[in-house]
């Protein structure tokens, strides 16, 4: 779970105006800094397959969310893998 400040410095980083708080590029870079979190709780605990399947969705909201942002402005799309650090499929 990120903390209200950690979720600021994200929204800081990756805004594309002043009041932005629910656009794909942020939704995309929130959820990333969350699975990062919960990749490193399931290295430790292993068998936490509620944790597992949590990420899992993470993951999948991530896709539908990356794909959207692909298909509406692949410029936006580029913008975003490079600031967050994701590598692209294709």
């Amino acid at each position: 779970m990120l903390t209200p400040k950690e979720k600021g410095k994200i929204i800081e980083e990756v805004k594309t105006h002043n009041d932005d708080t629910g656009s794909p590029e942020v939704q995309v870079a929130l959820l990333s800094e969350e699975i990062a979190k919960l990749l490193l709780h399931l290295k430790k605990h292993v068998k936490d397959f509620h944790s597992k399947r949590g990420l899992l969705r993470m993951v999948a909201k991530r896709r539908t969310l990356l794909s959207y942002l692909k298909q509406e402005n692949e410029k936006r799309y580029r913008n975003l893998l490079k600031k967050i650090g994701l590598k692209s499929k294709v």
